[in-house]
């Protein structure tokens, strides 16, 4: 989407509200060839009623065929383009749990893992150890490791997720993954990207070393892995673009990071998906564009269990008459990319789409599921980061273009 094109377009005493309501990884998968995906599984009442008012489609949050990482699918949903405005994972660990990152700091997002005795990896988050063992891991990494020269942070996430923070002169974030993403192999060895990257990379070696050696004795959390080196970015930010006064509630730290990359006003994390439409209503006159997170679609999806993420879904429809009741001009329904249970990852899959608005042009579809949105009229290959201008134009938001 071309920024410049958009904001002269902005209506200045514009009232609309949006609501955008992501559902992290939504898209699934049937378990058998004749049957039914999680979403087209879930008994959905509401979103059904909606969806015979509003318009479908499937969206690709990255270019088509390329299964995304979440921060790249968010800011498709957001409106920027994935590709060009591309950001470590790190970087939105670190500001979804309010770490305050400077121009010389690098960031990573740690999993605690559990390996074998010949270092395969065998469970990539140790048994979803709890927020305070991870606390405790990431204390005992701070205390026993030594890095001349940076200042090295290590704060826990949630569960078996901590931020890894490098602070010093000269560091690069081009520095490879060393995870895997998979069980049933090693760790990979950290490699500069780029030649001024080599002190970083010499550096993540050397704490993946000393680190592993601290936690050889720890069970089931007796290793880790790292993803996303990188840097704070220096972007446009959301409201600028989009002439909106927006906030971000979610329950997981890099939701929030991704909102606060792109300059979102964050509220505290949420601890239950009723509580997060707490807030919503809580803050309902404070703003005017609402981006609301669900995690454990995605959770469920990433462990296999067909039937939970099935549940979630269920209880999310049980809490739209609640987002209804506060009269949004647009609500949009989606997710940032498919993780279907049969897989237990995310995927290329295209990602379900629903806008109701009350200037909708209905597609006379009754039902929300992948199949339901082959038939509307978004169309089944729609890149997400035209979503906002959508929006935005259902929102009463936009003047026309040209004469």
């Amino acid at each position: 989407m071309d920024f410049d094109l958009i904001k002269p377009l902005l209506k200045e005493d514009a009232k609309g509200k949006i609501v955008m309501l992501v559902l992290d990884g939504l898209g699934g998968l049937p378990l058998t060839p004749d049957g039914k995906t999680e979403l087209e599984t879930a008994k959905t009442p509401n979103m059904d009623k909606l969806a015979s008012q509003a318009e479908l489609g499937l969206h690709h949050s990255v270019p088509f065929g390329i299964t995304p990482g979440s921060g790249q699918a968010h800011l498709g949903l957001f409106g920027y383009d994935p590709v060009k405005y591309e950001i470590g994972r790190g970087v939105l660990s670190a500001l979804g749990i309010d770490f305050d990152l400077g121009p010389n700091d690098v960031a990573a997002r740690g999993n605690f893992c559990t390996v074998d005795e010949n270092d395969v990896i065998t469970d990539r988050r140790a048994g979803r150890i709890p927020t305070e063992e991870g606390l405790r891991l990431c204390n005992l990494l701070k205390e026993e490791i030594d890095l001349p020269g940076v200042e090295l942070f290590l704060e826990p996430e949630k569960e078996y997720r901590f931020v890894f923070v490098l602070r010093g002169e000269g560091l690069d974030g081009h520095v490879s993954d060393t995870d895997p993403q998979a069980v049933g192999k090693k760790a990979h060895i950290p490699e500069a990207q780029k030649p001024e990257a080599e002190k970083m990379a010499e550096l993540v070696r050397e704490f993946v070393r000393q680190g592993n050696e601290i936690l050889k004795n720890e069970h089931p959390a007796n290793s880790f892995v790292l993803r996303g080196f990188a840097g704070m970015p220096k972007w446009p930010t959301f409201n600028a673009i989009w002439g909106l006064d927006s906030v971000a509630i979610a329950m997981y730290p890099m939701y929030r990071g991704v909102a606060k990359v792109v300059g979102m006003t964050v509220l505290p994390p949420a601890e239950s998906m009723s509580e997060e439409i707490d807030m919503l209503e809580k803050h309902w006159n404070d703003h005017n564009f609402f981006f609301v997170h669900i995690k454990k679609t995605d959770s469920y999806g990433e462990d296999g269990n067909f039937d939970g993420k099935v549940g979630i879904i269920e209880e999310v429809d049980a809490l739209i008459p609640r987002i209804m009741a506060l009269d949004p001009d647009v609500l949009i329904i989606t997710g940032d990319h498919s993780t279907p249970a049969r897989l237990k990852a995310h995927s290329w899959h295209a990602i379900p789409t629903m806008l109701w608005s009350k200037n909708a042009r209905p597609d006379g579809i009754h039902e929300f599921g992948e199949r339901a949105c082959l038939r509307g009229s978004l169309g089944t290959r729609f890149d997400a980061n035209e979503l906002m201008p959508l929006a935005l134009s259902h929102a009463l938001r936009l003047e026309k273009f040209g004469a």
